[in-house]
């Protein structure tokens, strides 16, 4: 039966946790197995849908997957890359912009961290496995056309 419920804790080294399901009852057993976003997402609070099943002690998720909520994790415009942008690299327009796109490959991982910020403010109903695919499919694209260095 699919559930809702809250992340209680989580120990990501340990890849084991507890949810606390919205209907109450029992806490429920997450394991990092059964998780279907990256693991360092799983904060405590985080609201999560999953299978209730019964394990051998009791009470355990499968599937568990993240309900969108807005995130502390978001990456920050130019995050992934140490050093400012060169000459001729592509300008990603946002709502503050007034400049016209830049010629030239741009690095692919400012591209991704531009790419991933957009996403995640713009498309804020995507779970983390929707964004990771959507930007896989537009860094292909990217560097097939030459928009971003290899």
């Amino acid at each position: 039966m699919l559930t809702l419920g809250k992340v209680l804790r989580f120990d990501e080294v340990k890849g084991y946790g507890f949810i606390a399901p919205k209907e109450g009852g029992d806490d429920v057993f997450m394991h990092a197995n059964d998780l279907l976003d990256e693991k360092f997402l799983y904060q405590e609070g985080s609201e999560v849908e999953f299978f209730l099943q019964m394990g051998e002690k009791g009470p355990k998720a499968s599937e568990i997957r993240l309900v969108y909520q807005p995130s502390s994790h978001r990456v920050t415009r130019g995050a992934e890359v140490d050093s400012a942008p060169t000459e001729r690299q592509p300008v990603f327009l946002s709502d503050t912009d007034d400049d016209a796109f830049e010629a030239g490959p741009q690095d692919a991982a400012r591209f991704r961290a531009d790419l991933t910020e957009a996403l995640l403010e713009r498309a804020d109903t995507l779970t983390a496995a929707q964004v990771r695919e959507v930007r896989g499919i537009v860094v292909e694209l990217a560097k097939s056309r030459r928009w971003i260095a290899s």
